[in-house]
């Protein structure tokens, strides 16, 4: 079996010391030899961008040996060498301008000093445009550019310097572009107050590009080709069929899809890992908790269910700002939304977690937040309710979500129809069951809809009212109808919710 490559993101290492490289070389001369020449991708962390660059940056020296038997070794005829500015933006200190500045002047020093250009006695943008100038033909390839923004996401003033730095120095792009061959930006998100995307009107955004759709990440078609040794070798280890051990790494890592075309894509990161270790876990999620996004959640005051089934204006997708106004096209770009589904008519896109590591680690993140609880306190709650639930036992359900509310310190709790909907509505997706919130009948919205295991369960929920008030508009809206004909056992809820006890006071259950 070919060595995985974990924790190597640059491709002549990956080439030269024999790791396994899944082919992304036929993009490379696709977006080399096609119109345009300066572009910019979007993707969430940890999905390839930087081995992209890489390979680029390989192919533009000229290694023509690094690209041997690869896609892309019958389709390039002339192997030219080109300047590469290469400008790596994964690590540095942005606590400060001062930081960010000094990052730059690194690498331009280098630059300098690799190609053997004097150092003009003017600012850091001046110099960088000395050397591009000075060089011709040149190929720049930005590394997360977004990477001190993204840090600095809670500190406004902080950002607006940022934003200023980062204006400056883009720019040049746009200045030099008569001796610029190519370039490739790539980052998390598209911040609008960059200002890079109105000054360089020569750049091409190819994040939402059909054509791209599978330039990151990992396809069906590739996994079962690459990593077919590493499969038979989990299938073996684990006593199950490979046809198994694939069912398992698609629901887990499966489901990001960066265009309306719906290509499937893996989360490459996890999957190395996955059979690395030869066990399925949470390793992409468990690699960096997005602790802003959820207090951008809190800020924003989103609705927990509206997060996960939205239908958003294809425009909501593209820009974002730096306070978070557009909360969406934030948590797309960074990969705990996908899209879902494309409506053609009404150009709107509807959105939904990835997969199963991102809906599980997301919940689990947000539990502490609505009810101040570590993982393994709500482990319990969970394994006790999934139980219930699955032997069609909705009243030993109950009391686990009434012992689970009693422990909730009470300044946290709000005295609202909405956080205990949410907080039920929570612990329903962590238990991995089908859950819709507000679910739409012709009749008006059920309050929390859930289906598993040959069960549906409507929940209408009252706060200071009465269980049997909930089963009667349940009743008098006719609720069960849409589900009549779907073959599974239903049960009708009430739940009532007592503010003064700020818990659960009173339920009802009806077989329908």
């Amino acid at each position: 079996m070919k060595k995985l490559p974990l924790g190597i993101q640059t491709f002549e290492n990956l080439r030269r010391d024999g790791y396994l490289y899944v082919d992304k070389t036929d993009y490379v001369f696709r977006l080399t030899h096609g119109d345009g020449k300066c572009f910019f991708l979007s993707r969430p962390r940890r999905f390839g961008k930087s081995l992209l660059l890489t390979t680029l940056k390989a192919y533009f020296e000229g290694k023509k040996e690094l690209f041997d038997g690869l896609a892309i070794s019958t389709m390039e005829q002339d192997w030219k060498q080109h300047p590469v500015l290469h400008l790596d933006l994964n690590t540095g200190d942005y606590s400060s301008a001062e930081g960010l500045w000094a990052m730059f002047q690194r690498h331009i020093e280098q630059w300098e000093k690799t190609y053997g250009i004097v150092p003009s006695q003017t600012g850091l943008p001046e110099r960088l445009v000395n050397i591009i100038n000075s060089l011709c033909n040149v190929v720049v390839l930005v590394d997360e550019y977004d990477k001190p923004l993204l840090q600095a996401i809670e500190n406004a003033e902080l950002q607006d310097q940022f934003r200023l730095i980062l204006k400056s120095m883009y720019s040049v792009l746009k200045t030099c572009d008569a001796h610029i061959r190519f370039a490739l930006l790539t980052g998390v998100s598209r911040f609008s107050h960059v200002s890079i995307f109105s000054d360089l009107n020569n750049l091409q955004d190819i994040s939402l590009s059909d054509n791209y759709a599978a330039i990151c990440g990992i396809t069906d078609e590739e996994l079962r080709n690459a990593f077919a040794e590493h499969i038979e070798a989990m299938a073996l280890k684990e006593n199950s069929s490979c046809e198994q051990v694939l069912a398992e790494a698609k629901k887990m890592y499966d489901g990001y899809h960066f265009t309306a075309s719906m290509v499937d894509i893996y989360n490459p990161f996890s999957l190395l890992n996955a059979f690395a270790q030869q066990r399925f876990d949470s390793y992409w999620y468990q690699s960096g908790t997005p602790t802003f996004l959820i207090k951008m959640l809190e800020t924003s005051q989103v609705d927990l269910p509206d997060l996960s089934e939205g239908n958003v204006e294809t425009d909501s997708l593209g820009d974002t700002d730096s306070v978070g106004d557009n909360w969406v096209a934030l948590f797309f770009q960074t990969g705990y939304l996908t899209i879902k589904g494309y409506d053609k008519v009404f150009n709107t896109y509807r959105l939904g977690f990835p997969n199963r590591e991102v809906e599980m680690g997301f919940m689990q993140s947000l539990v502490p937040h609505y009810a101040q609880r570590d993982r393994s306190k709500t482990s319990n709650y969970i394994i006790t309710s999934v139980k219930a639930l699955q032997a069609g036992d909705a009243d030993a359900f109950l009391r686990q979500m009434q012992a689970f509310l009693a422990a909730v310190p009470y300044e946290l709790v709000r005295p609202s129809e909405n956080y205990y909907q949410t907080v039920v509505y929570l612990l329903c997706r962590m238990l991995g069951f089908y859950t819709q919130a507000e679910y739409h009948t012709s009749r008006g919205r059920i309050d929390m809809m859930l289906q598993h295991g040959g069960y549906t369960y409507i929940f209408e929920f009252k706060i200071d009212g009465s269980a049997d008030g909930a089963i009667a508009q349940i009743n008098d809206r006719d609720y069960p109808l849409p589900f009549a004909a779907d073959g599974t056992k239903l049960y009708k809820i009430g739940v009532n919710f007592n503010t003064e006890k700020r818990n659960i006071d009173d339920w009802s259950i009806c077989e329908d």
